[in-house]
């Protein structure tokens, strides 16, 4: 997902010598056939039929599917690389003490410029400029200090991440009422924050994640020391959420960790606490006691035990990165309405992809624009001078997990049938032709399996003619084991 403009990241030019080195290295693999018609079943989604939709069609399907492909230690390294070399991401650990208006504006202007082109409401309504003039004067720049003290914080509960500091939705057009255009990301509940600023009415916070910085709801983030702050995400012993979404239990006795949803990959520590005796009036030895933060009546944070049913998918560490488990992490989501910048509960196509990563420990950019690009993943480079040959070539050597990159878009590649190469990908359209050689829109609109060569980007090129970039995220690199 690219929420907002951004200066383009420097690419070193694909060169085509290394390319063909690396392809040979690699083992035989079926060839990708030149593309044919596929079947179309009654769900109009070409090529896709009901079997192929459960994990336990693809697994015998794929090679070496158990074979951990990364170690936790050359993920660990190349997690830290990620922070000190990626652009897109913040090392909240090695800000300065102090920070300068300079830096804190910088932030919040970088994220966006005030709006200046036509925008509309859920009602399909044109919002007033003295409307987005006042949310863009929410922001009281003006009023960022000097300096200040650099102050940490962590988000509570799932919390969004939005443009300005206000939560009205808005469209680019008349009739769209899911990509809203303020709308740029989401907290999970322990991410740490640092809290650089407040609005003017000060209902919203600007806060800098290690993955994104963005304006959120003040109710969702509780302040607190700095490395109380750092460390809750190294306590252990913890659990790693490896289902979609599950819940913490009801409990009546704490509200706010009442049925909390803990998405995928959030890693949560467990709470120090007598194993015999009731939490929040449960007998926890049928789930995992786990120590989430609360926000108290005066902002600050605080911590309380909260069970989570060892019925719901989770891990003592991150699931080993193999292929079998990208399979299964990925069809968890099977079915999922997309979620632009995490709307609707639910997540978007680069969101997709890391949050089925980050169960298995690996960090990658939020964005699509910045996690093509990333410099600390292997990946393979495509610009206007790559023939459609050298790109036929890169598709037949995708392996499972491999991220492909169009414009504005991701996808996962999953596997092939009779040579035909199918990826899982969150997506809200889909286009293929038809017989008589027209567009036909599937409108997905969810996480879906599709075949990869039918998929049409505009009626005169097909995804393959837009690929700019394959990341190869699960391949080793010299460079991962280095400090």
């Amino acid at each position: 997902m690219n929420l907002t403009p951004r200066l383009p990241h420097p690419t070193r030019p694909l060169q085509l010598l290394a390319l063909a080195t690396a392809l040979a290295a690699l083992p035989a693999l079926a060839r990708t056939p030149p593309a044919s018609p596929l079947p179309i079943p009654a769900s109009g989604v070409i090529g896709v039929q009901e079997a192929l939709l459960t994990p336990g069609y693809w697994l015998p399907r794929t090679a070496q599917h158990d074979q951990p492909l990364l170690t936790p230690a050359r993920i660990a390294a190349r997690n830290a690389r990620l922070l000190r070399e990626d652009v897109s991401m913040h090392d909240l650990a090695g800000l300065p003490a102090t920070l300068t208006r300079a830096q804190v504006a910088g932030w919040i202007e970088d994220l966006a410029a005030s709006p200046t082109k036509p925008l509309w409401d859920e009602a399909g309504q044109p919002v007033p400029q003295a409307t987005l003039a006042a949310i863009t004067a929410n922001r009281a720049l003006a009023a960022i200090p000097a300096t200040q003290p650099t102050r940490y914080g962590m988000a509570v509960q799932r919390s969004a991440l939005r443009t300005f500091p206000t939560s009205l939705r808005v469209f680019s057009r008349t009739g769209d009422t899911d990509i809203d255009r303020f709308q740029e990301s989401a907290l999970f509940p322990g991410d740490a924050v640092v809290i650089a600023h407040a609005s003017a009415d000060g209902n919203w916070l600007f806060v800098v994640s290690a993955r994104y910085a963005a304006w959120v709801a003040a109710g969702a983030i509780a302040a607190g020391p700095r490395d109380t702050v750092l460390a809750y995400g190294q306590r252990t012993p913890a659990r790693i959420i490896t289902g979609a979404k599950p819940r913490t239990v009801f409990t009546r006795e704490q509200p706010a960790l009442s049925e909390l949803q803990l998405d995928m990959g959030t890693r949560i520590p467990l709470a120090d606490v007598a194993l015999d005796l009731p939490v929040n009036g449960q007998h926890p030895y049928s789930s995992w006691i786990l120590d989430l933060p609360v926000r108290q009546a005066d902002g600050t944070l605080a911590f309380a035990p909260a069970l989570l049913p060892r019925s719901e998918d989770s891990s003592a560490a991150p699931l080993p990165l193999t292929r079998a488990n990208l399979i299964r992490q990925a069809f968890k989501f099977l079915g999922e309405r997309y979620g632009w910048g995490h709307s609707y509960n639910g997540r978007d196509c680069s969101g997709f992809a890391s949050d089925v990563y980050r169960s298995m420990g690996v960090q990658l950019p939020r964005n699509t624009s910045a996690q093509a690009v990333s410099p600390v993943f292997p990946r393979t480079h495509f610009d206007a001078g790559t023939s459609r040959a050298q790109r036929m070539a890169a598709v037949d050597a995708l392996d499972v997990g491999d991220l492909i990159y169009i414009p504005g878009h991701v996808m996962m590649f999953l596997g092939r049938i009779d040579g035909q190469p199918y990826v899982i990908h969150d997506t809200s359209g889909g286009s293929y032709l038809d017989a008589n050689g027209k567009m036909r829109s599937l409108h997905l609109n969810g996480v879906s399996v599709t075949p990869l060569l039918p998929l049409r980007f505009d009626q005169d090129n097909d995804y393959v003619d837009r690929i700019t970039n394959i990341v190869h995220v699960a391949r080793d690199s010299a460079k991962d084991s280095q400090p």
